[in-house]
């Protein structure tokens, strides 16, 4: 009777464990950095709702970057990155326990991709990187391409874009004869059109709440010819806009629901779909963010979840100035399990 008891028991912690192991988490490189010394990128595990588990990596012989989860979620493989040495690879447990160093990285680990992702340009998205020497941030630039773009000959055009389930359809159209059409910057678009197809209502952007400015739709980078976002609730599009020559360039959501814009940052962040899910997640870029206990900013990045209300939630301590190394996500219950973003998006 005992013997069963304990079988029971064991069982049930299995079971619970399992069942803790079912909902999604995300494996997150991120270097804090401090007022002195040199900082370190670490992995740190949460729950997709932002809950915090555990510290995962503790080494400061280099920067551990690039965390992958396997196919099967049982192990997340990453990259140490040492000062005029090889990289190194190895792997952890999601569960915590001493990393192991590896002879070689997975072949899955190597042939795993960025995640597609919504951009305006076919170069890869912006992420902050580190000088391995000397472990201070360097500035990577958001996509500030708005004389590309007016070179390309699209001001002036008129183009229109109509969603998957023809629900709507967005009219970008400008008024040559407003100043702010004239310009990537504030105020431009707002004579753009959202077109409810089986009302007829319509609106012109500027009416919107959260209309601060846009300029052009942002595609998905491996299929250009998608523009919108639908999973389950959500249903959104994307905008680039141009700020200045300081704060570079900055990104909304164009929530149908609402109709409302969103933006996703003071300054630019690159939404990646999470299919299957009424969520996606951005790539951050927060521009001269205060180091605690400094007088000094810095070029910071983040990753980052927005559910189907636009709700936001941070990978990362609050109020931290910190510089993201890569992502993944093990998601057991959809297709694909593992969703990543390396610290250099390609």
């Amino acid at each position: 009777m005992r013997l069963t008891s304990r079988v029971v028991i064991v069982g049930a912690f299995s079971l619970l464990a399992i069942n803790l192991r079912a909902a999604s988490e995300i494996a997150v490189a991120i270097r804090y950095l401090q007022a002195q010394g040199t900082s370190h990128s670490h992995l740190y595990l949460y729950r997709e709702n932002g809950k915090f588990l555990r510290q995962l990596t503790n080494d400061d012989s280099g920067q551990d970057v690039d965390p992958i989860f396997a196919p099967d979620g049982e192990v997340i493989v990453f990259t140490r990155e040492k000062t005029g040495s090889p990289n190194e690879f190895w792997s952890v447990h999601p569960l915590g326990g001493n990393p192991s160093k590896l002879d070689a990285a997975p072949d899955w680990y190597e042939q795993t991709k960025t995640s597609s992702y919504f951009t305006n340009r076919d170069t890869p998205a912006p992420t902050e990187s580190a000088s391995p020497a000397t472990g201070s941030p360097q500035s990577s630039p958001s996509p500030d391409a708005s004389a590309a773009r007016t070179a390309a000959g699209m001001m002036g055009e008129r183009r229109s874009y109509r969603a998957p389930d023809g629900s709507v359809e967005l009219i970008l159209r400008e008024d040559p004869s407003d100043p702010d059409d004239q310009v990537d910057g504030e105020r431009h678009g707002k004579h753009y059109v959202l077109r409810y197809l089986k009302t007829g209502i319509q609106a012109d952007f500027g009416t919107l709440p959260g209309f601060f400015g846009v300029y052009e739709i942002l595609h998905e980078r491996q299929n250009p010819e998608r523009q919108f976002l639908f999973e389950g609730l959500l249903r959104v599009a994307f905008f680039g806009l141009h700020l200045n020559s300081t704060d570079g360039d900055t990104s909304f959501a164009l929530d149908l629901n609402g109709p409302r814009f969103v933006r996703l940052s003071p300054n630019w962040a690159a939404p990646v779909p999470l299919p299957g899910e009424a969520a996606f997640l951005t790539l951050t870029e927060n521009r001269y963010e205060p180091i605690q206990g400094t007088t000094k900013t810095a070029n910071c990045s983040y990753i980052e979840r927005w559910d189907a209300q636009l709700q936001k939630t941070r990978y990362a301590r609050p109020k931290a100035a910190a510089i993201f190394y890569g992502a993944s996500i093990y998601r057991s219950e959809r297709i694909p399990a593992v969703v990543t973003i390396r610290q250099n998006a390609d």
